[in-house]
Parts: structure tokens; sequence; C-alpha cells
């Protein structure tokens, strides 16, 4: 059942108030209430709060690489396929759980979804430490991803719900870096627990991260969700006034039922129907593929190409860190400073295409930064340059993701955790696919090849995507009943 879309960027004005005196809203444009008017220091911390909860997950989803080897003899595993379905299985619950979280946040509010999510991903990441065979690691891997994708799913909404378009580049930054930071922190950390203790640590270490990120929930969350922050106000004012007319200016189902119905069909709607959202998702599941591609080949290279230890061998793992990071400074210096010059020049109207700059951009570094690492471990030169091209490669992507996942909030601002829940469906099913063809890639085709056909699709879909955004996007807008016109 589909609600009719209601702006909550901007609140309602008192005039609108007056024409209808059960219309509840916020007290003028300053309500203290809403979040976008809360203080810039409890913005941050709810930004970074949000963001330690979107790293953890991918920390889980990596961390066991180094270790897989060790893990497939003690639990008899008879194949390669089977081992890799034990890193990647994770990704997949990626695809499922954001369908049901990103719209049940619109719903019911971020913060619960947040915490409960968090305390069920605990609670089976914890119990695949003590997994006896292979189908009990799957399901539980299984389990443990649908709670760690939620985050994932609601993040954008929660940085959209807080932040206004001229500021909210910067907190999009931090949040985009965190499950990209997540890949690299897990196996570097698994690289030196698998060889001095047991696969298992690498679950029980992860859980125990997921306690201390619950408790700096339990500090600096809480509620922003505006369509919750409203409906809770109506609901008080309803009990001390006895009004039951009173009403936020949204349609709600009567049922639990035709709720979730239908904040579930809307992510998948806007997937089949939203043009823009269905060339962000293919886009961002291809970065997020070759991602989770070099993270699962990344132990052999390391270990049979070049002929260092496990521990050792993960330290590259840096180089993803250290690309993150610059991409990330490079866009927390320039991308809301480019946003308020375009702005500016646009006679102070602002538009969602004025982010593409960051991804053009990056799509070039992506495929710059491909080409490099493919021929470099081909030719096996230097383990630097190996290293130097996955640097330039991700600082690129977080360049991308940034620039797409700020244009999707900014295009869909009062449901952005179900455009966010559309991306990732694409998105997860690459980042679960991509590792399992890994080794038949590499094997038929070789290092250098086989990287260079990923570079030639970010060519293909990268480099022309932010004209075909700059050019069509606003029509695009126009006709869409989601996007903020």
């Amino acid at each position: 059942m589909d609600q009719k879309p209601l702006d909550l960027e901007a609140a309602k004005s008192p005039a609108e108030s007056i024409n209808d005196p059960n219309l509840v809203t916020w007290d003028g444009p300053q309500d203290p209430e809403n979040p976008k008017n809360w203080p810039n220091k409890i913005k941050w911390r709810y930004t970074v709060a949000v963001s330690l909860f979107t790293f953890i997950s991918p920390v889980s989803s990596a961390m066991i690489a180094p270790a897989l080897s060790k893990l497939g003899e003690d639990l008899n595993m008879n194949s390669n396929l089977e081992i890799e379905l034990a890193l990647s299985i994770f990704i997949l619950a990626y695809a499922v759980g954001p369908l049901f979280f990103g719209p049940a946040s619109e719903l019911y509010g971020r913060v619960r979804l947040l915490q409960l999510s968090n305390i069920w991903y605990l609670a089976w990441n914890l119990g695949c430490g003590f997994a006896q065979n292979p189908a009990e690691l799957f399901v539980f891997r299984f389990l443990a991803g649908i709670g760690g994708s939620a985050p994932l799913a609601l993040g954008g909404g929660a940085i959209s719900d807080t932040w206004s378009a001229d500021e909210r580049g910067k907190a999009m930054g931090i949040y985009t870096l965190a499950p990209l930071l997540g890949p690299v922190v897990g196996p570097i950390a698994g690289g030196f627990i698998a060889e001095y203790s047991t696969w298992r640590w690498v679950f029980w270490s992860s859980s125990a991260a997921a306690v201390f990120i619950q408790a700096v929930g339990l500090l600096w969350l809480r509620e922003s969700h505006p369509g919750t922050l409203l409906r809770r106000k109506r609901d008080c004012l309803v009990k001390t006034t006895g009004n039951h007319k009173l009403h936020t200016g949204n349609a709600e189902p009567e049922t639990l039922i035709s709720k979730l119905g239908g904040a579930v069909e809307r992510p998948i709607r806007m997937f089949t129907t939203q043009p823009i959202i269905t060339v962000i998702a293919i886009y961002m599941a291809y970065l997020f593929g070759t991602l989770y591609l070099m993270l699962a080949t990344f132990p052999s290279i390391w270990t049979e190409w070049y002929g260092e230890s496990v521990s050792i061998g993960g330290l590259n793992y840096l180089s993803i860190a250290i690309g993150s990071f610059t991409g990330l400074i490079l866009n927390f210096f320039f991308i809301d400073r480019i946003y308020r010059n375009l702005k500016t020049k646009n006679n102070g109207n602002g538009r969602p295409e004025f982010r593409m700059p960051a991804m053009f951009i990056g799509s070039i570094m992506v495929s710059v930064g491909l080409f490099w690492y493919g021929w470099s471990v081909q030719a096996r030169l230097h383990w630097i340059m190996p290293n130097i091209g996955v640097a330039i490669c991700s600082a690129g992507t977080l360049g991308c993701l940034q620039g797409m996942q700020t244009y999707t909030v900014d295009s869909y601002p009062t449901y952005a955790a179900s455009a966010m829940a559309a991306c990732a469906l694409l998105r997860s099913l690459a980042g679960f696919g991509f590792p399992l063809f890994a080794p038949y890639l590499y094997r038929d085709l070789g290092y250098g090849w086989g990287t260079s056909i990923l570079a030639f699709i970010s060519i293909g879909v990268g480099i022309p995507a932010p004209f075909i955004f700059w050019g069509f996007g606003e029509k695009l807008r126009a006709r869409s009943r989601y996007a903020a016109n």
C-alpha cells in the first residue's frame, strides 16, 4: 500500500497549521525537536554512532578471509566453492535484510531497529564461533548477515534526517567510509588471529566489538526520523487533549500487515520504476562486487605469489584503508564546497546533480587503479606496486559511493531508507556472487586481463553515468512520485 510522499525536508509553515488546526507539525522552522535543528555536537555524535553500527558488520563479512583455509580443514569442507561460500553467504543476507529494515525504519524509527538488529547480529555471529559443521556455519552466518544489514539499509536515511543538503556531504563521507574500512580492519585482524590462534576467535572477537558499539549506541543514539517524531508528538497531544482528529499529514495503514506490506513493496517498486535508482544500483553493485572480489583473492596473491605469511599478507589490506581515507579527505574538503558553489551559480537553488563531479572523478580513478593493480600482479612487480593500484581504486570507489549515496538521499529525502534499500539489493547480490567466480576468472585469464575486464566495465558504466544524471536527472525526478520535486 503506497503512501502519499510527504517532504519532511522542510517544516510546514505556521499558515498551513492554522488552516488545519488538527495538523501536528514542527513548532516553526527553528523547532529544537526537529533533528535538523539539533546542535552540531549532537549531530556529529549521532553520525559517528550510526557509522560505528555500519562499520562492525563489514568487519565480520571479511574478517574470516585469511582464516578460510583453516576453517575449511576443521569443518571438512570438500570444495573451494564451499570455502568461498563461507565468506560470501554473509553478504547474500544483505540482499534480504534491507528490504525490511529500510522501509520499516520509516514506520518505527531508526534507533529501535539499529539496536535490535545489532543484538540479533551479535547472537548469531557469536554462534558462528561454535559451529561444528558447514551447515551450521552457513545458517549462522546468513542469520548474522540479516542483522548486520540493517545499518547499511537505514544509515543513509539517518544522515538525511539530521543534516541539511548543504552540510550532508561531510557526514555522508564518514558514513560511506565505514563499510569500506570494515573489510580492511577485519582481514588484518583476522590474519593475525588465524596464524596465532583459532579461526573461532575471529567470530568471538568481532562479537565483543559489537557489544562495545551497542553501548555507544545507548549513549549517543536518539530518534531522528521526522515521521516517527511527529507521530509521537501527535500521540502525546491526543492523550493530553483527547482530540483524536489530530494527524501528521501522512495517511497510515490501519493494520500491521498492511504497514509492513506497503513498506516492503516500496524498495522493490522504486528499483523497478525509478531509472535513477536502477542505474545507481547497477554501478554500486559493480563497485561492491569488485571490492569483495579483491578481499577474497588477496590472501592467495600475497601468500602464494609473493610468499608472505598469512599475518604479514593481511597488512596489504591497509592499501584499501589508505586509499579510502584519501578519498574521504578529498571529498570532505571539496564535496560540500562544490555543491555550494554550483548552488550559488544556480541562483541559490540546490540540485542533487551537483554531487556528480565526485562520481566522475572517482570513476576514472577506479578504472586506473584496476589496470594498475591487475598488471602489477601479473608481472609480479614489487609488492608496493599492486598496493598503489588498490589505493587508487579504493579512493575512487569512496568518491563514487559518496556521490551516489548523497545524490540518492538528496533526490528521495522522505524515503531515503527505502531508496538505499533498493540500491542495496543488487549491490549485495554482487558482493555475494563476485568472490565465487573470482578463482575461475583469474585461472582462465590471469590477473592482468581478468582485472582489466573489471576496469572496462567501470569505463562503460561509471564514466557515462554522471553525464546521464547531469543531463536527465532533473527530468526523471520531476516524473517520480517519490522524489523531492
